[in-house]
């Protein structure tokens, strides 16, 4: 549970990567936000629930 005030977006929220990130490891290209979510340096998130966000951004200036 979040204890950020104010309390960090949901895993389900449409901002959900605008949580607080508590663990990184970039040498892995992961990184874990408060609310449960993986982020991935491609940018597409595992949710803890297990369902999967597949790249949903422009990397490197190609659309995903």
């Amino acid at each position: 549970m979040c204890q950020h005030q104010p309390q960090c977006p949901s895993a389900d929220a449409v901002d959900r990567e605008a949580a607080a990130l508590v663990a990184f490891h970039p040498e892995q290209g992961w990184g874990l936000l408060c609310n449960g979510v993986v982020i991935f340096d491609d940018t597409g998130d595992l949710l803890p629930d297990g369902r999967i966000v597949p790249v949903h951004r422009c990397v490197y200036g190609w659309a995903a």
